[in-house]
Order: C-alpha cells, then structure tokens, then sequence
C-alpha cells in the first residue's frame, strides 16, 4: 500500500512541478502577503489545487501550506495524512532563481514515513519509503513520470566520514546563530564550509552527501520539513529538535515547528 501511495504521490509532485513551470516561464505573477507576512503567488494556489485533488484517491487527509486546515480536535482522531507544501521556497521563486521545490510526506502517527521532494526547474526529483532505509534521486528529461521511470533512479547515500564540516542554510538569509556555529566549529580547529540552498533543497544536499549538517534556527511549519525529514530517514539522517534533541514530529496542534539541527543519527 505505500509503494502505491508513494507512486501516487510521485505522480502529483511532478505534474504540480509542470504547473508551477507553466507560471515561472509564461507569466507574470501576482504576489500577495499572507498574514504571517509570508509571500504567495498564483503557482502556489494552483499547484496545491491539483496536489489536493490527486491525492483525493487515497482516502488519507491532507495538511497543505495552501489549502484549509481541519482544526486540531478533527486531526487528533488522525493516524495517517499527507503533508503537502505545494510550493515550497515561493522567495527563490519570486526570485526566480531556481531553488523551490513541490513536498509532499505521509505521515503516520506524527513521524513522516515517505517523502517526495521535487525541483520543478532542473527537473530532479528525490524520493523515498522510510522503513526501506533507501532513499533515491531521479533527473527527468520532461514533467512526465511513469512507474517504469521511477524504477530507474539512483540510490543516493550522505557523507560517511569527512574532515570538512559542510552545514547548509537558506539562500535568502542566514542568521547570526548560523554564524556563530561556524565561528565555534573553526575554534575547535575544524574545518567548515557554508553551502547555500533554497527550500527543501538542503534537506536533499545532505541525504546525497553534498553537506553535513542543517541547523534551522528560524520559524518553519511541518510541511516545510516532513518529507525531507523522510528522506533522510531513510539514509540515517534525523531532524532533532533542538529544544528536545529527540525526533520532529507532526500533526501537532500547533504546526509550527521548533528549531532543529539535520544530522547523522547518533
């Protein structure tokens, strides 16, 4: 059942991913500022539109950045949803600078348990089932996806062993506590380095091996990190709270998240 739910929700992602594109390419977007002072455009409405009604299918609930949230005493009686950010990374978007992705996690009993992260702009989609303990990458030639094209990825591993310390932030800002982290490393005489990215994209440097380490000490929601905390999972990595150092978890009935550190399990 979640090989077909993962399929499924593969197939979503990327034809959201089209749409998106369709935008990104041929328009020119409103923007409008939701009242957490976050921007939203067009692309973001429409593809989670269609993510909402293709995964209808499935009979499981969906939590989107975008779409209506059921209040918590209806999502409390839930063992199972999808966690849907439709377009995450709308500033690199505005932007137009490449670095957004479409995100979608099944969640069940508050822990992510398959994600898919899709980079709508390079065409590079990444994905995974967490209890298979493999996660996988896969660069399209267009926005079409079908089960035998999935069967062809490339399983991706992170970073065994390495003097070099990478930790990965926002692209659009990194702040004081990030910094501060590099200047405490390098007095401990290590080396490190600072790799930018949008979005989810960071979550995807580390399960490949690309970067080491993702501190967050800024707001995010739980759509923002549930499917890249699948996929890291499934690779050995943990997103830990850092008020809690234990795992992030989700359908909370607050969908805010505390700040976190991605990281090798252990």
């Amino acid at each position: 059942m979640v090989q077909s739910h993962l399929y499924n929700a593969i197939e979503a992602a990327v034809h959201a991913g089209s749409i998106i594109m369709d935008i990104y390419e041929n328009e020119n977007f409103e923007i409008e500022i939701k009242p957490d002072d976050s921007p939203v455009t067009i692309a973001d409405k429409k593809a989670s539109e269609y993510i909402e009604q293709a995964l209808k299918s499935t009979n499981i609930p969906v939590i989107s950045e975008e779409g209506e949230h059921s209040s918590y005493e209806i999502r409390k009686h839930w063992s199972q949803c999808w966690c849907v950010d439709p377009l995450d990374g709308t500033r690199e978007f505005i932007k137009r600078n490449g670095e957004f992705t479409v995100n979608i996690a099944l969640i069940d009993n508050d822990k992510p348990i398959l994600g898919i992260i899709y980079i709508p702009v390079t065409k590079t989609l990444y994905f995974a089932i967490t209890a298979e303990k493999k996660a996988f990458k896969l660069e399209l030639e267009t926005h079409q996806i079908t089960t035998e094209i999935v069967q062809n990825a490339t399983e991706i591993f992170p970073e065994e062993k390495n003097d070099v310390v990478k930790i990965t932030s926002s692209r659009s800002y990194t702040n004081a506590q990030v910094y501060d982290l590099i200047a405490r490393l390098k007095a401990e005489h290590k080396k490190v380095t600072l790799v930018k990215a949008g979005s989810s994209i960071k979550f995807c440097l580390i399960a490949e091996g690309k970067a080491t380490s993702y501190p967050r000490y800024a707001p995010t929601m739980e759509w923002d990190t549930a499917a890249g905390q699948a996929i890291c999972n499934a690779v050995g990595i943990e997103v830990y709270s850092l008020e809690t150092d234990k795992p992030l978890k989700y359908n909370k009935k607050n969908l805010l998240n505390p700040w976190f550190i991605v990281r090798k399990i252990g």
